[in-house]
């Protein structure tokens, strides 16, 4: 089984709080966006658009909203100046920090990104110095609420999970990255609701820091979110529990 990384988990528990629902919104438009310049603006026919769209309007994005995102993809906007940029870096207690971006400046993110990194102790990495701790997955989450977590774990494999892990009432199904649809669609043919379904990078093994080094990262880690060229923060550090209360205490 590979390792499973608290912070995402983390990160669907704290919720998009409504000041950040707009930066959210953002980072979802420039997503539509690449993906509809770069394979066209036909969800049909263009998956990383159709998966996009879903996660937008799994976070209730308004479709004005993703309708405009498409359109810049036709035209000199934002959308024609973003580019996709990979950082690795390394955290506390040398866990390992991977982030995906959309940016139209790649030297002012890499300055802010080391900055950052920098004033919270830790460092950026080469190219390749900590993608090879993450394997490539879709990744979808059921909340159980009343229904039988482990029944839904069960129903998840046999749709075609390759991992299932079920945590204080969430279902959280691993997948191959291009089982990812086809996954959730046999899922919701069952009745079962996502509550989201993304493509992620999933740690193979994990990091125990201690509280210092684990209060700092989970710190370091929301920085590294509020970043607005960052559309995805991932990493291999596992938090005690005792730790995470205390944080979002």
């Amino acid at each position: 089984m590979s390792g499973h990384s608290k912070w995402a988990q983390i990160k669907r528990r704290k919720g998009v709080a409504d000041a950040r629902r707009g930066q959210v919104f953002t980072k979802l438009g420039r997503e539509i966006t690449v993906a509809a310049r770069q394979g066209g603006g036909d969800p049909d026919a263009n998956f990383r658009l159709r998966l996009a769209i879903q996660r937008a309007r799994d976070s209730n994005m308004p479709l004005d909203n993703i309708e405009r995102a498409i359109k810049r993809a036709r035209g000199e906007g934002e959308g024609g100046a973003l580019s996709e940029v990979t950082f690795e870096g390394y955290g506390p207690g040398g866990s390992a920090i991977l982030l995906d971006a959309l940016t139209d400046n790649r030297n002012r993110t890499v300055a802010e990104i080391r900055n950052i990194l920098t004033r919270s102790g830790a460092t950026l990495g080469e190219s390749g110095s900590v993608t090879w701790i993450f394997d490539p997955k879709g990744v979808i989450v059921i909340d159980a609420n009343d229904a039988d977590a482990e029944e839904l774990a069960l129903l998840a494999i046999d749709a075609g999970a390759e991992d299932v892990k079920v945590e204080e009432g969430t279902v959280e199904v691993h997948t191959a990255p291009d089982a990812l649809e086809a996954v959730r669609r046999a899922l919701e043919e069952q009745g079962i609701t996502v509550s989201s379904a993304e493509l992620s990078r999933v740690p193979k093994t994990l990091v125990k820091l201690e509280e210092k080094a684990a209060l700092q990262a989970l710190k370091l880690l929301d920085r590294l979110e509020e970043v607005d060229e960052v559309q995805h923060v991932y990493t291999n550090a596992d938090f005690p529990d005792e730790v995470v209360e205390k944080y979002q205490g």
